[in-house]
This record gives structure tokens, C-alpha cells and sequence, in this order.
């Protein structure tokens, strides 16, 4: 059984879910440009959503997410 915390992150979930299981992931939303991680709506709003209202590559943000999330496991 997988815990929460070595879940893989998914466009399903929301960035304020992300940021709880890595803060250290911030830096990657704001790579592509997206500052909403400290915005309210980021608690309610998906990876999906908020990457089509910046006009982000989804797929590849969530590829980029997963990288750094395992770099730091790694370490």
C-alpha cells in the first residue's frame, strides 16, 4: 500500500494537495509560470485546471512534478 506521501502526482489532483506532499514542488509550478500556488483557489482548484487557465502543457508539468518529486527521494 502506497502512503500518501510516495503517491505519484496526478492532473487530479489539486496543487494545494501536491504542495502538502512536497512544499519543495513549488518550485516547479512557478517554472511554467504558474505563481497560484499560494492563492486561495489553489486548495479547490485541479493541476488540469489550473494548467489550462495558464496555458501549460499539462502533461509535460505533471512529467516535470513526478521528476522532482523522485530526485528528492533519491537524495
Amino acid at each position: 500500500m502506497k502512503s500518501k506521501k510516495s503517491a505519484e502526482i496526478t492532473k487530479e489532483m489539486t496543487i494545494g494537495e501536491t504542495l502538502q506532499q512536497d512544499p519543495n514542488l513549488e518550485e516547479v509550478f512557478l517554472g511554467f509560470g504558474m505563481h497560484c500556488v499560494s492563492c486561495p483557489v489553489s486548495q479547490m482548484e485541479t493541476i488540469e485546471e489550473a494548467g489550462l487557465v495558464h496555458g501549460v502543457d499539462v502533461d509535460f508539468l505533471i512529467k516535470k512534478l513526478n521528476e522532482q518529486k523522485s530526485k528528492k527521494g533519491k537524495k
